[in-house]
């Protein structure tokens, strides 16, 4: 059998000139993804071989895997050899743009490069997330983004610049924050369970806000007012703070909302904390239900991830998503999430891959049937 040689020449076109100066006939066997790579396979005259195209034919496309193989992983460990632009769609100071600017940090220490952070707000995250997904896929241009751009958006509006389900590489889920329904001790329920049948008792009586229309605490309440069947009335706000007012005056019953402004207020006694609409209790409430254990499938949170254009080589993917869950699971990168009420995230591209078709689909049934518009 012929034995594979590497030219030590630039073989550039399929026979080199040193090659053919040799005293062996010379085959390139290769694709050529790399430009320096020049194997071939050797085959002395009257060698058998050459007498069976076929055998030669999957010797060359093992040796072209071989070599895109090499290439690959060349791509992986060089990058990134230029500094990485992080953008999030959001205002700076908020608790995405926090969390990016951690995770920026320690990869660049680990990596050898700068991360750069660039606050891209507008149209509820899309314009920063359109700029993602329309530059090129080669893990310079990344996005640290959450629910909304990533599942909700879509249908929220009546066109997108983007489809996040095509135009996108998922990487790796950062973290989630729960929502929670909260009252005060003006309406006479101590958990979710009992609010609903006070509301079924009288309905139409009790008001729930919310920080505003297709915010994730708008989409919950319709969630909860469809898988309840309880008809109460849904009040949109302009955050959680005017909501908060309304609530301590009495004007409404209930917030649902991030849990993030309401921890202070959970554990002062101020607020009654109904349930949190995550498939766990939330650490920072122990003592508030879950809505799922209380008989509800009430599930919302606001999630956010990092993600980059589509077609990123997966090598680079893969580098990226190992260092963020190192980043994610370090003491400080804990102590980070949980100060904005987040758990951790992490896991691989296809669980996030996978959170992002899941929860498509649930908001786009609860959107579509509720009729909500941002455009």
């Amino acid at each position: 059998m012929p034995t594979a040689t590497a030219c030590t020449a630039n073989c550039a076109t399929t026979y080199s000139d040193a090659c053919r100066a040799s005293s062996t006939n010379w085959t390139n066997t290769a694709s050529r993804p790399c430009a320096d790579r020049g194997i071939f396979f050797e085959s002395k005259i009257g060698d058998p071989m050459k007498k069976h195209p076929r055998i030669l034919a999957c010797a060359a496309a093992i040796l072209a895997l071989s070599a895109t193989a090499a290439c690959a992983k060349d791509d992986a460990s060089s990058w990134p050899s230029k500094p990485v632009r992080l953008i999030v769609p959001f205002p700076a100071g908020g608790s995405t743009d926090v969390v990016a600017r951690l995770i920026a940090e320690r990869l660049g220490q680990k990596l050898g490069q700068q991360f750069v952070v660039d606050n891209r707000p507008g149209a509820a995250g899309n314009i920063g997330t359109d700029q993602v997904a329309k530059a090129a896929p080669d893990g310079y241009t990344l996005t640290l983004t959450t629910s909304g751009p990533l599942a909700n958006n879509k249908y929220l509006y009546k066109s997108m610049p983007y489809d996040p389900a095509k135009d996108l590489t998922p990487i790796v889920l950062v973290g989630e924050i729960p929502l929670v329904v909260v009252s005060t001790d003006k309406t006479p329920a101590k958990n979710l369970k009992e609010f609903i049948a006070l509301a079924k008792a009288a309905p139409g009586k009790y008001s729930i806000g919310n920080p505003g229309n297709g915010t994730i605490g708008h989409l919950a309440y319709e969630l909860l007012r469809h898988n309840t069947k309880t008809d109460f009335l849904g009040v949109p706000y302009k955050g959680d703070t005017p909501a908060m007012t309304d609530l301590l005056g009495g004007s409404i019953q209930a917030i649902v909302a991030p849990i993030t402004a309401f921890i202070p207020q959970i554990q002062g006694g101020k607020m009654n904390g109904l349930a949190v609409t995550s498939k766990k209790r939330f650490p920072g409430t122990p003592d508030v239900p879950t809505a799922i254990e209380q008989g509800f499938d009430v599930e919302a949170s606001v999630w956010f991830a990092v993600a980059g254009p589509a077609g990123m080589p997966r090598p680079i993917v893969d580098k990226l998503n190992r260092e963020i869950n190192v980043v994610l699971n370090s003491p400080e990168g804990r102590a980070k999430l949980e100060q904005f009420g987040a758990v951790v995230g992490g896991g691989t591209p296809e669980q996030l891959d996978s959170l992002m078709k899941v929860e498509s689909a649930k908001w786009k049934r609860i959107i579509e049937e509720a009729n909500i518009r941002l455009d």
